[in-house]
């Protein structure tokens, strides 16, 4: 079943200077750095750290790294372990940029269970879903194999660039709400902005998405990148933790 979002006033963000973190530097916009590995819990086998990425010239569905640092990449397969933060966070904005190949599909899960995807919907001329570029991934079953339940929360518009090409998504991620007793009392919220174009607007999603949509939510959580479904490079990975909402 799809679900329909409604719209409430954003409120107004301000920088914060926030203390100092294990996993990351901060500058004076309050931003944490996690563009290395060494943010991120787990294994790290098949992931490496390059200079950058393009499109492979023999295979369009392969990347070509570069040596050097500040990107990292989970190799030609695409098959690396998904990479978990040290650092768990409740209402955040996020910036990063992507780089993937042809029809290849990556992800960024909020508290490693609201997920908004990554994938190559260049030039895509079909009916859009969650799970397209910029979407909200649908919710799932695992039995008797793995299928949507529904279509998840499509992009607003295809902002999505040519394969092998740098893209920009900034997103904010207001955590959900509970009483005294912990019964939740408003849904989590997402905005997106793909290559400058909002996808996502003041988005409530009322549960986890994939097969977690039945797990309880929390308040706060890690930020998960998909790292098993093709290759994807990430590099100017950067998350600042927000004022709560009341």
């Amino acid at each position: 079943m799809r679900l329909t979002s409604r719209l409430v006033p954003m409120f107004v963000v301000s920088c914060l200077l926030l203390a100092p973190s294990a996993q990351g530097w901060l500058d004076e916009g309050g931003w944490i750095d996690l563009s290395g590995l060494e943010s991120w819990n787990g294994s790290k086998e098949g992931w490496s750290v390059v200079g950058s990425v393009s499109l492979s010239p023999t295979d369009p569905k392969k990347l070509a790294a570069e040596s050097g640092s500040g990107t990292i990449y989970n190799g030609p397969t695409g098959r690396a372990p998904n990479l978990i933060s040290k650092e768990s966070f409740g209402d955040v904005e996020i910036h990063l940029e992507f780089n993937v190949p042809k029809g290849s599909n990556s992800g960024i899960k909020f508290h490693s269970v609201y997920e908004v995807q990554i994938f190559d919907s260049f030039g895509s001329t079909k009916k859009s879903s969650g799970s397209d570029c910029g979407g909200v991934y649908p919710r799932s079953e695992l039995m008797p194999r793995y299928h949507a339940i529904d279509t998840g929360y499509a992009p607003l518009a295809n902002a999505c660039k040519p394969p092998g090409e740098w893209q920009e998504l900034d997103l904010t991620f207001l955590a959900p709400r509970f009483d005294a007793s912990g019964k939740k009392i408003d849904c989590a919220r997402i905005t997106a902005i793909l290559n400058g174009k909002k996808v996502q607007d003041n988005l409530e999603v009322h549960s986890g998405t994939g097969s977690t949509w039945r797990d309880p939510e929390k308040k706060t959580g890690p930020i998960l990148l998909q790292g098993d479904h093709g290759p994807v490079a990430f590099r100017n990975l950067k998350v600042r933790r927000l004022p709560s909402r009341s």
